[in-house]
């Protein structure tokens, strides 16, 4: 009998770590989404706690992939982890909140338009313009967080691919911070089907293309006041 070679077992043990590693991974992915439309629909209560057992009960699953998926969501912002009582999901924005988060947005977003109209690279405006592009593709539909998610993260890295255009780092970096409070999309369940936000896009990406960042930051700011009209109309309607 040949010798055993542990090499052998080493790559053996290494193609099933490989082979496993998606399937975890998509598992992973699959909570997290869950869990997310869960708080986001409001099945999940602002303010109430998210029990990890529970959970892993209702969703068939073990409890490691949902601690996952909660710390994925911390970092979103959706959940909050206290000592001893463990996660809970976070309140609404107040109204304050909203007009405090977008006055910070218009401090930095119309700055960043106009510096992606001056420095992006190429590949940058082919990315913007091709985000705008999906969206258009996606129009905002009615009904649950399910139904509108894939647009609501085209909104977010449309943001983002404009910051990183401007070619200022702390910039970008401080406009992906802002755009990490997604609970401001649980005001309401979503926008109207006639929201205007792609049209308004539309405007940030011809400035930017055409090099007018004059214009660029404009169209931003005004994109930005419009949106603020929109969230806060809502609290009139609760």
């Amino acid at each position: 009998m040949p010798a055993h070679d542990p090499s052998d077992s080493d790559d053996v043990a290494g193609t099933t770590r490989l082979s496993s590693s998606p399937v975890r991974q998509a598992l992973s992915d699959s909570v997290y989404e869950d869990i997310k439309a869960m708080v986001m629909d409001h099945e999940i209560a602002p303010g109430a706690r998210v029990g990890i057992e529970a959970l892993a009960r209702t969703l068939n699953v073990s409890p490691t992939p949902v601690r996952e998926a909660l710390a994925r969501l911390e970092a979103d912002g959706l959940v909050v982890k206290r000592s001893l009582s463990g996660y809970r999901a976070t309140e609404l924005l107040t109204r304050q909140g909203v007009e405090e988060l977008f006055e910070m947005r218009l401090l930095l977003e119309p700055r960043a338009a106009a510096l992606a109209a001056l420095h992006a690279d190429d590949w940058q405006l082919d990315a913007i313009e091709g985000l705008l592009e999906n969206m258009q593709s996606h129009p905002v539909p009615a009904g649950p967080y399910a139904t509108y998610r894939d647009f609501a993260a085209l909104d977010q890295r449309f943001h983002d691919a404009v910051a990183e255009a401007a070619h200022r780092p702390l910039l970008a970096d401080a406009v992906e911070r802002l755009h990490s409070h997604l609970h401001i999309f649980r005001l309401s369940s979503l926008q109207s089907e006639d929201d205007p936000t792609v049209a308004e896009h539309e405007c940030v990406v011809r400035a930017i293309l055409r090099r007018r960042a004059d214009r660029a930051a404009e169209a931003m700011a005004d994109h930005l006041n419009r949106s603020l009209e929109r969230q806060l109309g809502r609290f009139a309607q609760e």
